[in-house]
């Protein structure tokens, strides 16, 4: 079974079919090849997304897109512009501090994608960087989404490794930071390289109009986070409180969506979230069907038996990891390996927050890595660019993002200390 549908996946990305119909026939003919009662797939599928915390998927997608069209998105680029816009290839630092700042509030790295995108693609390219580097860094940026809280992928971690979803969100802002901060150095860097960016700075605000003009913008990631860490809300009540902000902020103070705006605002949600979540209730079938062949308890027995030091076992399972996020949608991949994979690091002796935010963060690399990176998919929708034309420009990124996860899986105080202050032992 497991050959079979290995075999039918890779030819239907050889033939350009999309993921997650590749993923889906991939499924059905493994179920075929084991003689399984076909109303498995039903099951299975509605089972994948038949959960609660899954629910603010289109919540934070139709929060971004409320803030994108309310002006609450342009004044959180405006604000980051005035940081560090003012120097070369401040334009680009603008898109990852940007992102930073969403991900306070979305929780959603294609939420972020779309928001964040639809305003900076189209000013990169403006000032003369290419399209294709333009939805790169984008897609790269918006992986933010995920890392620093609130984070869908965390609260799948916590649930399936039975571990605080409150430790791994506050332990995702060191991994968070650092990712967000190394990547500005790059493109900074890299823009002053190539020559980029000398003229990123026309048009910037001075930082106190700036902050003014965004004031509401950035009370929001305040309400959402103090509002998750105050126990008011959950993180999956979070995001419908910041879809009722961003309405009220975007029709009643910043006045600039009106009512005929709603329809085009919610279509554009609807079918968004309905590609992320066909994805995953494909992705769910396809990683139940893995585990009814044994294959992660097997990789799992093998790490164990032949990964001897906790060292090399963190190397052997970041590996494991980076190719299995390329294959299997984030979510899917954490229900799946997290339960099998945590115990067998507490044994070596790891902190199972410090293993979850080696996951998240390594699992968010498949965010951006094809062929499955639902991250390219949204920005190359908004770029309106094929995929393979942004591969080139991606492999920095990638880079940068994998140098930052041999940190984070090494200095585990990165992603602890904050932890070890907050939650005292």
């Amino acid at each position: 079974m497991t050959a079979v549908m290995i075999s039918t996946m890779v030819l239907c990305f050889a033939l350009t079919v999309s993921v997650a119909v590749s993923i889906g026939l991939a499924s059905i003919l493994g179920i075929q090849a084991s003689n399984a009662n076909m109303l498995i797939s039903v099951k299975e599928m509605f089972s994948a997304i038949n959960k609660f915390p899954l629910a603010a998927i289109p919540f934070f997608i139709l929060a971004g897109n409320l803030m994108e069209t309310g002006g609450i998105s342009r004044r959180l680029v405006e604000f980051a512009k005035s940081i560090v816009g003012g120097i070369q290839g401040g334009l680009p630092m603008t898109c990852v501090l940007t992102c930073m700042i969403f991900a306070a509030v979305s929780g959603s790295s294609v939420a972020t994608t779309f928001a964040i995108g639809a305003i900076l693609i189209p000013a990169l390219i403006k000032h003369g960087y290419p399209t294709a580097y333009a939805a790169a860094l984008q897609a790269t940026s918006a992986e933010l989404g995920v890392i620093i809280p609130p984070s869908i992928p965390m609260i799948l971690y916590g649930v399936s490794a039975e571990v605080s979803i409150g430790e791994l969100f506050i332990a995702g802002f060191g991994p968070g930071l650092l990712i967000g901060c190394a990547l500005m150095l790059f493109v900074h860097l890299y823009c002053r390289w190539k020559g980029w960016g000398k003229h990123d700075g026309d048009g910037r605000l001075p930082f106190g109009k700036a902050a003014l003009q965004a004031g509401w913008a950035l009370l929001m990631p305040v309400i959402i986070l103090g509002g998750i860490y105050g126990g008011i809300f959950t993180p999956t009540e979070a995001s419908a409180v910041a879809v009722f902000y961003a309405l009220v902020v975007g029709i009643v103070v910043y006045r600039e969506i009106k009512l005929p705006d709603l329809y085009n605002i919610l279509r554009k949600s609807v079918l968004s979230s309905a590609v992320i979540m066909f994805i995953i209730a494909n992705a769910g079938l396809f990683a139940f069907l893995i585990t009814r062949a044994g294959v992660p308890d097997a990789i799992g027995h093998w790490l164990q038996a032949v990964l001897q030091s906790p060292a090399m076992f963190l190397l052997g399972v970041n590996a494991a990891l980076f190719i299995i996020g390329m294959f299997i949608e984030t979510s899917a991949a954490i229900i799946v390996l997290a339960p099998i994979l945590a115990p067998v690091a507490m044994h070596f002796g790891i902190d199972p927050v410090h293993f979850g935010l080696i996951m998240v963060v390594n699992l968010a690399l498949g965010m951006i890595t094809p062929p499955f990176g639902v991250n390219l998919f949204a920005a190359c929708t908004v770029a309106k660019i094929s995929l393979d034309r942004i591969v080139t420009h991606l492999i920095p990124f990638v880079l940068v993002i994998l140098a930052c996860l041999m940190v984070v899986t090494y200095v585990p105080q990165l992603s602890l200390a904050l932890r070890d202050l907050v939650y005292v032992k």
